[in-house]
């Protein structure tokens, strides 16, 4: 393999607690059967919290995914939500992957038991990025952030990790 001078080394991506998050999910509306890229549903925002250090407040009603469930079962995830920090309004985008292996689909999609299942077992991983007018959080307008999600009663819950 060939060397090129340009490329040098830099510090590994380092990561910082943002906030964790519950998103209560309205019952999902379905876009028809599969479409040429897979099968379209929404999963809307019914409301929830985040809570994490210096930021915390509640998700506000009326965002939501706006999922893609490839043929392979692999959801890409689309997903717009209204965050309340101390009556600021704070907008939350992200984009993600959640792949589950075919030995853990059965499980998953009972709800009886989805939420039991180790997330170590899965693939659900998202990257928020975040807008606001807010002077006091406008340093989250200059943050990327990674983070894991998994299934809870009645939504989705997430860590939320901010890139340093």
């Amino acid at each position: 393999m060939t060397v090129d001078a340009r490329v040098r080394p830099v510090e590994g991506i380092r990561t910082a607690p943002l906030f964790d998050m519950v998103v209560e999910l309205n019952p999902r509306l379905d876009f028809g059967t599969d479409g040429p890229l897979g099968r379209r549903v929404l999963y809307g925002a019914a409301g929830g919290w985040f809570d994490g250090p210096g930021l915390r407040g509640e998700v506000v009603a009326g965002g939501g995914d706006w999922a893609l469930y490839r043929p392979d079962g692999t959801m890409l995830l689309d997903v717009r939500l209204t965050l309340r920090a101390e009556d600021e309004l704070v907008h939350m985008t992200y984009r993600g992957r959640w792949v589950i292996p075919p030995e853990a689909r059965a499980e998953m999609a009972d709800p009886a038991t989805r939420g039991r299942v180790d997330p170590g077992r899965y693939y659900f991983r998202t990257t928020p990025l975040f807008e606001t007018g807010s002077a006091r959080y406008a340093w989250l307008n200059d943050i990327v952030a990674v983070g894991t999600g998994y299934p809870v009663e009645g939504g989705v819950a997430y860590h939320v990790e901010r890139v340093l």
